[in-house]
């Protein structure tokens, strides 16, 4: 058994599309496990961009089995639209199966005005919500009034559940936000039209994936965001509405967690943030342009620009530790290219005390911390021609060396650009 789970080690947008597409080749199944079309994958393949919401990067390879688990909250109307525009591009092969859980969540229309309507009215902290309705249809998912893939695919209970969640969304739109009520009977037929289009995808996909796992088959498990959006381990309230570290693999798909067997944790060269939420090492400064530029650092699903700052290996070995990460990809290594001093943060300092292992769950002694760093030569030289580890320059050597010593695991890719073939692969998870 060779089954690999990928996770994000920093607050997402570390790669794990690319890592993704590049370890999809090797699988035979890859599942997406939480998160909803609040996360976008970006994959580059012959200088085209591709962004992926819902449907596993692993879509890209033919024959492969794609899998949207139960952990991840759907909303129809976009999965639909996904997979319109990529056949509509030719990129998605006849020969592809894709299943999706009968067990996930749907995210309803009422699910994003109340996203949206929070946000707008100040209730609570502004957390810098996507606006997707990703947290609300969570929300009803634990309150146990959430309306699943099957229930839409059942007219009848679809009915009898849209009815009382309306009544209920309506009162708490109304009468707490002062916003117009949404139209039942509107959203009951729109989401007729959605479940004949899904329908044929709908499965059980625990028990589907058992059966592949049983014939030996290997599993690419892929996650979203990254683990410190994690809503429990992250830097809470600042983060997603569900659990983004490796464990919740297994949950999230309806398998046991011994089909796990190895963690590779997405590590980008330096660290960004999109929207709200402490972040130690952002720079405010040149370097921070210059990073969210040549970076390109803007919100695959969103367009929002990135903060961007150094490389915070606290929160990576935070991100080891929590998800029993066994090796690192490091993604847009290229980026770092130019800069005549690279930082790391090795540790978050206060008066009296000091955080190498893990983030302060307590956001005011976070906010008194200040990062502890260790100073390395950049390198001038263009890397993204580089095929293997010795192709690079030495300073770029010691700087991912420093990072496989910080992090206490080994380095099995590095990326030296966007393209898929940009990639350099020290490792391969799967034969372990």
């Amino acid at each position: 058994m060779a089954n690999v789970v990928v996770v994000g080690t920093q607050w997402g947008d570390e790669g794990k599309g690319k890592v993704v597409d590049i370890y999809a080749e090797h699988a035979d199944v890859i599942a997406r496990f939480q998160g909803g079309n609040n996360a976008g994958h970006t994959l580059v393949v012959g200088g085209k961009k591709t962004i992926l919401h819902l449907i596993p990067s692993g879509i890209l390879h033919g024959g492969k089995i794609c899998i949207i688990g139960n952990g991840v909250v759907v909303d129809p109307q976009v999965l639909i639209g996904e997979l319109d525009s990529l056949r509509e591009r030719g990129l998605l092969p006849d020969n592809t199966p894709l299943f999706l859980s009968e067990k996930a969540h749907v995210i309803m229309p009422y699910h994003r005005r109340i996203d949206v309507a929070r946000e707008s009215h100040g209730v609570g902290k502004k957390i810098g919500t996507t606006g997707r309705g990703i947290g609300p249809a969570y929300e009803d998912k634990i309150a146990r009034i959430g309306i699943r893939v099957c229930d839409l695919l059942d007219e009848e209970v679809f009915r009898e559940k849209l009815d009382r969640n309306v009544e209920e969304k309506n009162f708490y739109l109304t009468k707490l936000f002062g916003e117009e009520p949404i139209d039942g009977a509107a959203i009951r037929e729109e989401y007729r039209v959605y479940a004949d289009r899904i329908r044929p995808y709908a499965a059980d996909c625990s028990l589907l994936l058992q059966r592949e796992i049983a014939k030996g088959k290997k599993v690419l498990f892929e996650g979203a965001q990254g683990s410190h959006l994690d809503i429990d381990h992250g830097t809470f309230p600042y983060v997603t509405s569900s659990n983004t570290v490796a464990g919740n693999a297994a949950c999230g798909t309806g398998v046991g967690p011994q089909a796990i067997r190895s963690v590779v944790g997405i590590c980008k060269a330096y660290t960004t943030r999109v929207g709200e939420g402490p972040f130690l090492t952002e720079l405010h400064d040149e370097t921070g342009d210059r990073l969210q530029q040549v970076g390109q650092e803007f919100g695959a699903t969103t367009g929002r620009k990135r903060r961007c700052g150094w490389l915070d290996m606290v929160l990576v070995r935070h991100a080891v530790r929590i998800s029993g990460i066994t090796g690192i990809a490091l993604t847009k290594l290229d980026v770092l290219t130019g800069i005549e001093k690279l930082k790391i943060c090795t540790s978050y300092r206060t008066e009296k005390e000091e955080f190498t292992e893990s983030v302060p769950a307590n956001l005011r002694l976070l906010a008194h911390c200040r990062p502890g760093y260790e100073e390395l030569d950049g390198w001038t030289e263009d890397i993204r021609g580089a095929k293997q580890i010795e192709d690079l320059p030495r300073n770029t050597r010691r700087y991912i060396e420093r990072l496989e010593t910080l992090a206490g695991v080994r380095m099995v890719l590095v990326s030296v650009g966007p393209d898929r073939d940009e990639t350099i692969s020290l490792a391969d998870p799967f034969a372990d």
